[in-house]
């Protein structure tokens, strides 16, 4: 039995934590009018919210609910800021807790981890195996039941007052999409009669998330010692024979059936490592190779003309779009996509307000490779290459002279994220 810890709430309902919370919460978010209402005045707002929480009073308010299609139809759910605060306040106490007992191989959500790490581990335990259990559970959001989370954060909370104000968050979710699922032992309205879901986009849910799965982890694990990685709800486990992964498959069924969770029945499959696989955003190719889904580029390059189509009518600062493209490109320079990049931001540096059927105007400028800036691309030595590479740290970078469009960013009026170079 796990130990169980006393006196939290003491950490979490008082001045210093809430207001750190709050700081917390505003980050990169100050200009939202909700953040900025309670930003305008910090110590009043935590100094109720603290009584409120003393006092037992503290509610969750009404969630404002954002329907998406893409990649797939999902409802995403924001929470008050005021109730943002409280997350933040209670995760930085309970999550260490529970963090301590979670497994390596879970990778969503989790300080040091992410995705780039849990697509390394799949490729890691990919190149040593010669087939692959691919998992997903069914509307894992949706269909988490409150009664056995509640019961998992008691096998290491017993705080009473922390414990309510776990179940008040709970308790405070709004309606998810239905579920309809009928588990050994149930009768026609057992799943009308259980409450379940919990809202995706809350700091909480995340931990929730990885809360309500630490038993499958442990049992993957240390039952079945299998090669495994998880992030959220998508799983694999690794295996030479695949009537080993046959078994493993039914008897995780078995296990989230307990625990009233059901493996998705399209995304659920076993298949050779030799072929390639989607995995978090990525295509993983044999010999360590990544690109990325035909699909998730599509999004980007649509995502990319709405934006800039909303920065020319004035609704939105060029600051939010470069840090829009500057995260998918962060994301994109862990696959085999040099000449994506090129083909999207001309110049090899991003430049997200550049007309998509503009030429180039002006004279050539030097810069750097599509990697390196200028000075590491004079001679193939400064970096280190043979004089046979042809990777893309060699060659010759080409950029315009600014046009119209571009000289907020050329000028520095926009501003360009560190670490990202533009032309030398």
């Amino acid at each position: 039995m796990p130990k169980r810890h006393t006196d939290l709430f003491a950490g979490i309902a008082n001045f210093a934590a809430l207001r750190e919370a709050a700081l917390k919460a505003a980050l990169g978010k100050r200009g939202k009018p909700g953040v900025a209402a309670f930003m305008a005045n910090l110590e009043k707002n935590v100094l109720r919210l603290e009584r409120a929480l003393q006092e037992g009073r503290w509610h969750s308010g009404g969630y404002t609910e954002i329907e998406l299609h893409e990649p797939k139809r999902r409802i995403v759910s924001a929470a008050p800021f005021r109730d943002r605060v409280v997350h933040h306040a209670l995760c930085s106490v309970v999550g260490p807790i529970f963090e301590r007992g979670f497994i390596d191989d879970t990778f969503a959500n989790r300080k040091g981890k992410g995705t780039h790490r849990a697509v390394a581990r799949y490729e890691h335990f990919r190149n040593r195996h010669r087939h692959v259990l691919r998992a997903d559970i069914y509307r894992y959001f949706p269909a988490i039941d409150h009664a056995i989370l509640k019961a998992d954060l008691r096998r290491r909370i017993a705080c009473p007052q922390t414990l309510c104000l776990l179940d008040t968050i709970i308790d405070g979710s709004n309606a998810q999409e239905p579920v309809d699922i009928h588990f050994p032992g149930d009768d026609l309205l057992t799943p009308l009669a259980r409450r379940r879901g919990l809202p995706i986009g809350n700091l909480t849910s995340q931990l929730f998330g990885n809360v309500m799965l630490d038993a499958l982890d442990h049992f993957v694990k240390e039952v079945l010692q299998a090669p495994y990685v998880r992030y959220v709800d998508d799983f694999a486990l690794f295996h030479d024979d695949i009537s080993v992964l046959a078994v493993w498959q039914e008897k995780i069924g078995a296990f989230l059936a307990r625990r009233r969770l059901k493996l998705h029945p399209i995304k659920t499959f076993v298949v050779p490592t030799t072929e390639a696989a989607e995995f978090l955003g990525y295509v993983l190719l044999p010999g360590d190779h990544r690109r990325l889904p035909e699909a998730n580029v599509r999004r980007f390059r649509n995502r990319l003309r709405g934006l800039r189509d909303r920065w020319q009518a004035g609704t939105v600062a060029a600051d939010a779009v470069i840090q829009h493209v500057a995260a998918w490109i962060a994301h994109a320079e862990n696959a085999d996509t040099w000449r994506l990049r090129h083909a999207l931001f001309r110049g090899g540096w991003f430049d997200p307000l550049w007309e998509p059927d503009g030429s180039p105007d002006g004279r050539g400028l030097r810069g750097g490779s599509w990697n390196n800036n200028a000075r590491n691309t004079r001679a193939a030595n400064r970096n280190n290459n043979s004089p046979g590479n042809r990777n893309n740290n060699n060659g010759f970078r080409l950029a315009s002279t600014p046009s119209r469009a571009r000289t907020a960013f050329l000028t520095g009026e926009a501003g360009v994220p560190e670490g990202v170079h533009g032309p030398s």
